[in-house]
């Protein structure tokens, strides 16, 4: 670069070109300076985004190292593109398509339900049907009776389905929501559920493959 010219008066002090000159010179310097820092911060935040949302052995692995739950999957799908949940998806306190939490002492009776594989290799609920009315407050226990992990949910046709997709993408993730228990051989768990809408839905084993061997059954909640 050549050096910057000298103007002076003749008396040697800066006049008011070399002043004007040097603060141009000092602008250009800034808005240089800025023009490649913020490339260069843009960069380094799209590195730290993709190292905290690497997939780690078919599960989310988040910043403090956690395994991905159905609800972190659903916020970080349909949250970072701005969807907002109606209060009828699953994983959330408020009412589900298939109804709400219910309370214990409320319950009107029990439904023991077996989690196994019979000996052609299926793999089954017992019993394979549910029959409630609406309102009714129900408690659900329900054992693994079976040689391998399963678990239970409850939903409708269209939610069964959207969390096999997500089970079959993410195998590991691990359900957080009250309207489903995942159980290792020998374990018992139970769901006490008030059955506010009338229909047809479903209940199912959604780790990958388990639906496909006929882990599915039929849950009817008949209109008072």
């Amino acid at each position: 670069m050549a050096p910057a010219t000298q103007v002076t008066d003749r008396h040697g002090a800066e006049g008011p070109l070399l002043k004007e000159t040097n603060h141009t010179m000092r602008m250009t310097t800034v808005l240089t300076a800025l023009s490649l820092a913020l490339p260069l911060a843009s960069v380094a935040k799209a590195q730290e985004h993709h190292h905290t949302g690497t997939m780690e052995h078919g599960s989310i692995a988040h910043g403090d190292g956690h395994k991905a739950t159905s609800e972190d999957v659903h916020r970080d799908m349909h949250g970072s593109m701005g969807h907002d949940h109606a209060p009828a998806e699953a994983g959330h306190d408020a009412e589900l398509v298939v109804g709400v939490p219910g309370e214990a002492e409320q319950a009107s009776r029990t439904i023991d339900v077996s989690m196994k594989e019979d000996d052609d290799g299926a793999m089954i609920f017992e019993p394979a049907s549910i029959a409630v009315e609406e309102g009714e407050t129900v408690r659900l226990t329900i054992r693994n009776d079976g040689e391998l992990e399963h678990e239970f949910v409850l939903g409708d046709r269209s939610h069964i389905a959207e969390h096999k997709g997500l089970m079959e993408r993410f195998p590991e993730m691990e359900h957080a929501d009250p309207n489903a228990v995942r159980l290792q051989p020998g374990e018992s768990g139970e769901i006490v559920w008030t059955f506010t809408k009338a229909g047809d839905f479903e209940f199912a084993c959604l780790i990958p493959g388990h639906y496909d061997a006929g882990m599915h059954g039929k849950l009817t909640v008949a209109s008072k």
